[in-house]
């Protein structure tokens, strides 16, 4: 199962273990159970705190647990924990043999302090780039907190307990039997959601806070940019943002960032987050801004109110709110949203083996999605509101080369058909001869790009049509001291290092704004 070189970094890893551990495995004479036995013991056979035994006790076959001898099991992983996992895997084993989480000492105690009975299982798939972060973090409440269990469930392999529960998107979280959520989900996101009164004292802290010099509404590329260039000039720096990385935490595979020849969008986040971390910046993570006020003769200061009700005021604001997935608006695309309506082909593909699915979108996101699903999938529709595709040319030639790909030019998609559970269909007009047909199918994978996240500005500043906030080259908004950054402005080519250099701009011009001011 392990090749020679991670099973010596994983033999590295253990040797952080504190105290013993044990692998207990309830496994059957499968193919997958025979992958999953040979997969304990490699790991067994790299550290002498480490042992296995098998108890054939769990309904859910090929499965086992992580524990320390002598305690019940909370940790399981029902299915065999490797591509984007084997990270989530290794964490577990280190963090219920003692290590330390590189986790904040008061994240820590609020999970200490939780209490009540928390049986969790999440559903993923190995090629869910989102699901790991949702994993590691149950896993470690569960290490933290003994009134915490979690069990990782892999779709793929337990398919028919995917269709009993009616699942169509990862991850997908459920507690005590009962749906949580849907989708990423950080550790103090999931906090929040079981102590209401988190937020409270949040924004109690919150409305406490001084004035800052700059405050960066925002926690992408260009926001993440913005903060280190701001910090490094000595100012008071401030970041508000609903999730420290914005939309790159959504995305799999980064092969264009000079300098790095391959990444994946959590990686890269991750690094920015240490990053900004090394200087005097206040982060305010899962805060959404409501309104911004300019300054005014009376009042030097700008003023952002949260959808909390409590504000921040500061004497320059960069707005860097990025974008996101665009939704085609039509009849039951809401209602059937995480029912078989999704945006990521990576993260839910594999839930869909053997079905029948459609992408709308021709552009290059559209037609890499069709690729990559007809090779899961019975047959992919394509549909393309234009008469042509805008995808490159090499990816067309291998888009039709496929034999279980239909492309259907000129589509109008105007409605989502379900059964009141799930998708079943999708309604298109062709736009050249007004017919309108119905597709049977059980998956629609939406990819006709981004809309900026700038609702909450209209009316305050300068907006285009499509709703970007316009900017000069030095990223001065039509509003003194405000100045914006990244995909939500008018910036050509949205792209993540495009994104970085904008934000670098940005907090230059704040702070050339100040120093002149």
């Amino acid at each position: 199962m392990l090749d020679a070189t991670i099973k010596a970094q994983l033999k590295g890893y253990l040797e952080r273990l504190q105290r013993p551990i044990e692998l207990v495995a309830s496994v059957d004479d499968s193919e997958r159970g025979r992958e999953m036995r040979a997969l304990l013991n490699e790991i067994a056979e790299t550290s002498d705190k480490v042992s296995t035994r098998e108890d054939g006790g769990n309904e859910m076959r090929p499965s086992f647990s992580i524990a320390v001898p002598g305690e019940a099991p909370r940790i399981r992983f029902a299915g065999i924990p490797m591509g984007h996992e084997f990270t989530s895997l290794v964490l577990a084993l280190l963090q219920t043999g003692g290590h330390p989480p590189k986790v904040d000492a008061e994240v820590i105690e609020q999970i200490k302090g939780l209490s009540g009975s928390f049986k969790f299982e999440t559903f993923i798939s190995l090629s869910c780039h989102n699901c790991p972060d949702v994993v590691q973090a149950f896993n470690l409440m569960a290490v933290l907190n003994p009134a915490f269990s979690h069990t990782m469930i892999d779709g793929a392999m337990f398919q028919d307990e995917v269709n009993k529960r009616r699942i169509m998107a990862v991850p997908t979280v459920f507690l005590n039997g009962e749906e949580f959520g849907q989708g990423r989900m950080t550790i103090e996101e999931i906090i929040a959601k079981l102590d209401t009164g988190a937020a409270a004292r949040a924004a109690e802290q919150i409305a406490t806070r001084e004035a800052f010099d700059v405050l960066i509404v925002g926690g992408g590329p260009a926001g993440a940019a913005a903060a280190v260039y701001a910090a490094r000039k000595g100012i008071r720096t401030g970041v508000l943002a609903e999730r420290f990385g914005g939309q790159v935490m959504d995305t799999l595979g980064i092969e264009n960032f000079i300098s790095v020849k391959e990444t994946e969008g959590p990686k890269l986040v991750a690094a920015l987050e240490q990053h900004v971390k090394q200087y005097d910046v206040d982060v305010m993570n899962l805060q959404r801004a409501a309104k911004l006020i300019p300054a005014s003769e009376g009042n030097p200061l700008i003023e952002i109110q949260l959808d909390s009700g409590v504000s921040l005021k500061s004497k320059s604001v960069i707005l860097a709110t990025g974008a996101r997935w665009r939704e085609m608006n039509v009849p039951g695309e809401q209602e059937y949203k995480g029912k078989g309506v999704c945006y990521c082909p990576h993260c839910d593909g594999p839930l869909f083996k053997g079905k029948r699915v459609a992408v709308i979108g021709g552009g290059n996101s559209g037609v890499e999605a069709a690729i990559d699903l007809a090779g899961i999938v019975a047959h992919v529709t394509l549909l393309e509101f234009a008469d042509t595709l805008r995808a490159d040319a090499v990816l067309q030639r291998k888009l039709h080369s496929l034999p279980n790909v239909t492309v259907i030019m000129s589509a109008l998609t105007t409605e989502v058909t379900g059964d009141g559970q799930k998708v079943n269909g999708i309604i298109y007009k062709n736009r050249t001869n007004d017919d309108v047909k119905h597709v049977e199918l059980e998956g629609i994978f939406v990819q006709i790009g981004l809309l900026p996240n700038t609702d909450w500005l209209k009316g305050t500043l300068g907006l285009t049509r499509f709703g970007e906030i316009e900017i000069d080259a030095k990223g001065h908004t039509s509003v003194p001291g405000v100045f914006a950054a990244g995909d939500c402005t008018t910036v050509p080519y949205k792209q993540i290092i495009i994104a970085m250099g904008a934000g670098a701009t940005a907090a230059l011009s704040a702070f050339d704004h100040l120093i002149r001011s």
